[in-house]
């Protein structure tokens, strides 16, 4: 296993992912979120682990096909960036909307 310092965990995790599917998926107790490329599957774990404070059962990760894009007559592509979807073990969750 890559030994990875505990200080570059949020750079490994750079947001959560909110779209109808991920919801869904939040029932069955299953967190999307948006992470750095390079990033490993027992690097996701352990970052989640260690910055929500919750037990991590599996990861799942892919990477989407980079999307064309057009600006005038000039093409390219999107960022290219990694999904992982985390399972957390029963009882565990994550607040993704604290209450104020």
């Amino acid at each position: 296993m890559t030994r990875v310092d505990s200080r570059s965990f949020p750079d490994l995790i750079r947001r959560p992912l909110i779209t109808e599917k991920a919801t869904r998926l939040l029932e069955q107790n299953k967190y999307s979120f948006e992470v750095v490329t390079r990033a490993t599957k027992p690097q996701i774990k352990t970052a989640i682990e260690e910055l929500f404070d919750v037990k991590v059962v599996s990861v799942n990760t892919y990477n989407p096909p980079a999307k064309e894009r057009r600006v005038g007559r000039f093409a390219g592509h999107r960022a290219q960036y990694k999904r992982a979807i985390v399972t957390l073990a029963s009882g565990d969750s994550i607040s993704l909307f604290p209450e104020v």
